[in-house]
């Protein structure tokens, strides 16, 4: 009966199998705290996510074999008795097997081993200087620490699910691995300190990398110019042809907007760069902690200041979402445009076909998918800051456990706007403008117009007034189907006797261009001026770089 498939489909969907490890998106290497740098960043492939077979049920799909390294997939015959949490000495029962797989986190906070790892080892030296641990017992900590350390980049360690996020699964190895001394680590500290120390330092590496995906597109934008000096374009406003443009001007625009999206993270940096760790689950602790030690160990600013803010707050992340939304904005519509242009419609660009795609059914075509999926993916990066806008907006102090959704959107976020930054500067560095078609499409709209209205303002007329008569010339030209250029002295007359000779050294975009003399504008000069501040700024070796 309908029912009874229905119910067997769910059964397959919710079936017994032990819950999935999935491998890490992407991993950051040590920061330096002395000199901040920008740090790799290296994306592990999905193949778990990869149906083995069509045929394969939808439990199989759901629950895919482990990545790297094992996990605690286990044969019901073999299967063995629950480990104790670590929290466990006030219950009399396990949580439920549902329960387990809801609450645990080490599917996806595993990303942060290396700054739980770096968070630890300057736990551990703080409490051996303040006397709550032995010298003795925090020597086998770091050692322990260090090992694991190896087997996690070695592919060795199991990440257990009954061990459910990143720190109890360390903590529980140490133990595993050398006994009585790893029961002191979490002295003076709880998850709820120890979660933000590691997601502060993991953001704050982020931010690193991105930083330097900024400036290479930055680069590349920059290099594309230097190869395009002189080319005149079209400016649009309202998508209208409005103005004569030169493209150099054009594309400093874009690297312009890239510096602010740099200044923003530097600003959320500095933000976020105050240490939690001491803050334990709310209030502090009674013992006699050094929370400046283990904040300068760790390269932060300082510890925070209140206990409850350290722990509650989520600030830091909002606000690196924010910034990561506003440069996915500003990839967007330079994805957007060079789609635009890339269309017959418009011509002025080619993208080589090292960076095109092609149709499975339409032989000719050649799409520039690349600043198409930059255009779409900007929705993943707007859409996980409101994810955790919506994530916080209700919470009370102190932590709750809502928080714990706090680093999918974040890693997701980091994950697709360095992917975004990069193909960007690929698409850069592998298109060509099409100069002849360009010139031919610059007489169409009247671009030199307002450059006349300015003429007749230098010849002592308002400019409102001055407005009207272009407005007037315009019309003509309509009638005409001609240019501004291109009608007689006489019939400028008629329409205003101001008009002169020399009128006509205002007008096509060539003289248009020349005309341009204000600060920050599109003149010849003042490009010149932005281009060399530019180049000069980002230290760009022309010669190695327009090559």
């Amino acid at each position: 009966s309908p029912s009874r498939n229905t119910q067997n489909t769910m059964e397959s969907l919710l079936g017994s199998s032990s819950s999935t490890t999935i491998s890490p998106l992407f991993s950051f290497s040590h920061h330096t705290p002395a000199k901040p740098r920008p740090l790799s960043l290296s994306f592990a492939p999905k193949n778990n996510r990869i149906p083995a077979a069509v045929s394969s049920t939808a439990s199989e799909h759901m629950n895919p074999p482990p990545p790297y390294g094992g996990d605690d997939h286990q044969s019901p015959a073999n299967k063995k008795p629950k480990e104790a949490k670590l929290w466990g000495g006030r219950f009399e029962e396990s949580v439920t097997e549902a329960v387990e797989k809801f609450t645990e986190s080490i599917s996806f906070d595993k990303a942060l081993y290396k700054h739980d790892i770096m968070g630890s080892r300057a736990h551990a030296s703080m409490l051996a200087h303040q006397g709550l641990i032995s010298d003795s017992d925090r020597n086998s900590i770091l050692q322990g620490l260090d090992e694991i350390e190896k087997r996690i980049e070695a592919g060795e360690f199991v990440w257990r699910t009954d061990r459910e996020d990143v720190h109890m699964n360390i903590e529980a190895a140490l133990t595993d691995l050398i006994g009585e001394p790893a029961k002191t680590l979490h002295t003076a500290r709880s998850r709820n300190d120890q979660v933000l120390t590691d997601f502060r330092l993991w953001c704050r590496d982020a931010i690193d990398t991105i930083l330097a995906c900024i400036k290479h597109l930055q680069v590349a934008l920059i290099t594309l110019a230097g190869k395009n000096e002189g080319l005149i374009v079209p400016g649009y406003t309202h998508l209208q042809r409005a103005q004569p443009v030169l493209l150099q001007h054009l594309l400093l625009a874009y690297v312009e907007q890239l510096e602010r999206d740099a200044g923003r993270l530097l600003d959320c940096r500095v933000r976020m760069n105050f240490c939690p760790l001491g803050a334990c689950a709310l209030a502090g602790t009674g013992l006699p902690i050094d929370r400046f030690m283990t904040s300068g160990a760790l390269g932060f600013t300082a510890p925070m200041a209140n206990s409850i803010d350290a722990v509650s707050d989520r600030d830091f992340v909002l606000e690196f979402l924010s910034a990561n939304s506003i440069t996915a904005i500003h990839l967007s519509r330079l994805g957007e445009e060079w789609v635009l242009w890339a269309s017959e419609e418009f011509g002025f660009l080619t993208p080589s076909d090292s960076v095109s795609t092609g149709s499975s059914i339409m032989p000719q075509k050649k799409n520039p998918d690349p600043m198409e999926l930059v255009r779409g993916k900007s929705a993943r990066v707007i859409g996980d800051l409101v994810s955790l806008l919506v994530l916080c907006k209700g919470l009370p102090h102190a932590y709750n456990r809502d928080l714990q959704e706090d680093k999918e959107p974040v890693f997701d976020s980091v994950k697709t706007i360095i992917g975004m930054l990069k193909v960007s500067a690929e698409f850069a560095q592998n298109i060509t403008f099409n100069w002849e078609r360009i010139q031919k499409a610059l007489p169409a709209g009247h671009l030199d117009a307002t450059t006349l209205a300015d003429y007749l303002v230098k010849k002592g007329i308002p400019f409102r007034t001055s407005h009207d008569i272009v407005g007037r010339s315009v019309a003509l030209c309509v009638s005409k189907n001609c240019q501004l250029q291109d009608l007689s002295l006489d019939e400028l007359k008629n329409i205003s006797p101001v008009f002169d000779e020399d009128v006509y050294e205002f007008l096509g975009v060539e003289n248009a261009i020349k005309k341009f003399c204000s600060y920050g504008s599109t003149g010849s000069k003042c490009v010149a001026s932005q281009l060399d501040d530019w180049v000069a700024k980002l230290d760009i070796n022309t010669h190695t770089d327009q090559k």
